[in-house]
């Protein structure tokens, strides 16, 4: 029977109140359903009449057309702008809210600002971090740093517990696993020898026989081996970093809202030092903000789960978040990849509230740090979201949960309709001696392509422009990226780099989405998360298809002989031929250090470094120290399941 929230949920009433406080409840969910709805039509109605306005315009420029190409032409830039729109509205909405402050926060998020970071002694929370084959050494250096986070917050250390959930089937990993683990163990141990260990929390391990279900069936046996023992969950990644404070907060928010299911922090890029790395930390801190700040508006209650640096209730998830194999075989079929996505939608099916935490500091994780690597995850991601075509349909999903599935369907869906826009765009101007629509409007005449051209830029350029304008706009914004100039100067070199990057991401995941629909599986390998640089051959070999198509669209350039056309198409030839360079001199941490030195694509885990991210550069730096694996006196046994540990591992369970 799937556990759904009731008013019950919350801490007993006084006798005689129950009635009106279940009417309190139903009151406050009809007046959120209704604000809901405003503010959805005020993001939907201006879309429609965006995408719109600039179909006709389109049409109006162009004329009628005389023939499939010019109608398909039309057609794609129809839609690829439609999806622009949305994009140019969501920022400007997020700028509005922004404004708007508090007045258009949730209930959870105004709590968060005021409720201390301490523990209450009410619940007991488990923080889990599902690991496969990663760097043990990085992983448990993670997990010291928040261990020490989370005892400078306070108490015993008592109510919450850091488990290490491995799925790793590499024996010299797996001993390296448990390796660390003896380490962290000796290290606890000194700590209360030395009095220092007072609030540090329980850090347990163990490892499955059978990885089955991937990482969410590691999520889901831990949840019906050892939920019972625990209220909340905090789902971490092998690459997350969370302050005790964050942690503690996010504790006491879900004490205060016993119909919230799940929060979901937004944790942001630090740590890495390639310039691919340093430009892409830099550039979320920057164009994130706004999208976030627009999303938590407009969903309400029907958040997303991104998979890790959230909390989770875990009788709730437990019940309700089990995953279906999806009919027909892979890629399409079979096991679901992304996961996150679709167990949060089950979740609020069931009734529970999802929230987004769009400010919450203190939370962190690592991504690609060249863009070989990106590229590779962004191949996975396709195939796992392309997989959500057959969840957006199922019965009793909110309307929320439903864009959410769609929105990264539509996302990658956008690659090839973008490619073949270009395509069939550059066709259409060498056979007629006009960019037409390729131009947006700018090598137009009359009011109608004027217009078209004005919405055009408006809808591509209003999403960095209201970025850089909300940080502009206050002093302490500024300084977090390093001050004006630093920032003014470092936002023109990001978007350099991404003309370059633009065109190389989209024929990627044109190609993704192709190989998907045509039956290509994807093989989910573990992440390469460290500083790494690439080199040629494998930058050659991997990006071949952008140098191909650079060849290609640079030799029917030169057979149109149109100067306009050179011109007009020479960033996107040179982007694509370029691609294999970019992703070698971008990998490249001397030129990320140099470029931090010089004051360019600083965040405010530069400029005002947190503890936790300066003891995770320091631990992962400092030599390994010879482990003893006694027990902490006083301490529960400490859960270690081995290969050679019958009794102790945990049997797994297929999801």
């Amino acid at each position: 029977m799937p556990l759904v929230p009731s008013s019950h949920d919350a801490v007993p009433a006084a006798p005689g109140a129950e009635f009106t406080q279940r009417q309190d409840v139903q009151e406050d969910a009809r007046r959120e359903a209704a604000s809901l709805r405003r503010r959805r039509l005020a993001l939907f109605v201006p879309t429609v009449a965006t995408a719109l306005a600039l179909a006709l315009a389109a049409l109006a420029a162009t004329g009628v057309p005389d023939g499939p190409l010019e109608a398909a032409v039309l057609a794609l830039f129809c839609l690829a702008m439609a999806w622009q729109s949305y994009i140019a509205w969501t920022y400007l909405y997020g700028a509005l809210a922004a404004g708007l402050g508090a007045r258009v926060m949730s209930r959870v998020e105004r709590q968060a600002a005021v409720l201390p970071p301490v523990a209450s002694g009410r619940s007991r929370t488990a923080a889990v971090v599902a690991i496969h084959a990663e760097d043990a050494a990085a992983v448990f250096a993670a997990i010291r740093v928040m261990a020490r986070s989370l005892a400078r917050t306070g108490g015993d250390g008592r109510d919450l517990d850091i488990f290490v959930l491995s799925d790793t089937r590499d024996p010299e990993i797996a001993a390296a696993e448990e390796r660390e683990f003896a380490r962290i163990q000796t290290w606890r141990e000194e700590a209360w020898r030395e009095k220092a260990g007072s609030g540090l929390p329980a850090i347990r391990y163990r490892r499955r026989r059978e990885n089955t279900g991937r990482k969410a069936g590691n999520i889901g046996e831990f949840c019906a081996t050892y939920g019972h023992e625990y209220d909340f969950m905090i789902v971490l990644d092998a690459d997350s970093l969370m302050t005790g404070a964050a942690m503690r907060r996010l504790v006491r928010l879900m004490e205060e809202n016993p119909r919230t299911g799940l929060i979901q922090t937004v944790s942001y890029a630090a740590g890495r030092d390639t310039l691919f790395a340093r430009i892409q930390q830099f550039a979320v801190r920057l164009y994130a903000p706004l999208s976030i700040r627009a999303l938590e508006t407009w969903q309400g209650p029907d958040g997303g789960y991104w998979g890790h640096n959230a909390i989770l209730r875990v009788k709730a998830f437990a019940a309700n978040a089990d995953l279906p194999v999806l009919p027909g075989r892979a890629p399409l079929g079979g096991e679901i990849l992304c996961h996150d996505t679709v167990e949060g939608a089950f979740l609020r099916r069931a009734g529970w509230e999802l929230r987004l935490l769009p400010e919450e500091p203190g939370t962190w994780e690592e991504m690609p740090t060249n863009l070989t690597d990106l590229l590779g995850r962004e191949r996975r991601w396709c195939q796992g979201n392309l997989q959500h075509l057959g969840i957006i349909g199922l019965p009793g999903l909110t309307a929320g949960s439903r864009w959410h599935l769609g929105a990264g369907i539509l996302s990658y869906l956008a690659s090839p309709v973008w490619v073949a826009f270009l395509g069939l765009g550059t066709w259409l101007a060498i056979r007629d001696g006009d960019l037409g629509l390729l131009a947006y409007g700018l090598a137009g005449e009359g009011p109608a392509a004027a217009i078209l051209a004005a919405l055009s830029l408006a809808a591509l350029a209003a999403p960095k422009l209201l970025s850089l304008g909300h940080v502009l706009m206050s002093p302490q914004r500024r300084a977090a990226f390093g001050g004006t100039r630093s920032l003014l100067v470092s936002a023109a070199l990001e978007q350099a780099l991404w003309v370059l990057l633009w065109p190389v991401m989209t024929l990627f995941n044109a190609g993704a989405v192709a190989t998907t629909f045509a039956g290509r599986v994807v093989r989910w390998d573990t992440q390469v998360r460290d500083d790494r640089r690439v080199p040629w051959s494998e930058a050659c070999r991997l990006q071949a298809d952008s140098l191909v198509a650079g060849i290609l669209l640079a030799a029917a350039v030169a057979y149109a002989s149109d100067p306009l056309l050179t011109l007009w198409m020479a960033p996107l030839v040179l982007a694509l031929l370029a691609s294999p360079a970019l992703s070698v001199l971008t990998s490249r941490a001397d030129l990320g250090q140099a470029a931090r030195r010089r004051g360019l694509f600083l965040t405010v885990d530069d400029t005002a470094q947190a503890l936790e991210l300066r003891d995770l550069a320091a631990a992962r730096a400092a030599p390994s120290v010879p482990a003893r694996s006694q027990p902490v006196r006083g301490e529960a046994p400490v859960w270690l399941a081995t290969a050679t540990d019958d009794a102790k591992a945990l049997p797994s369970r297929d999801i």
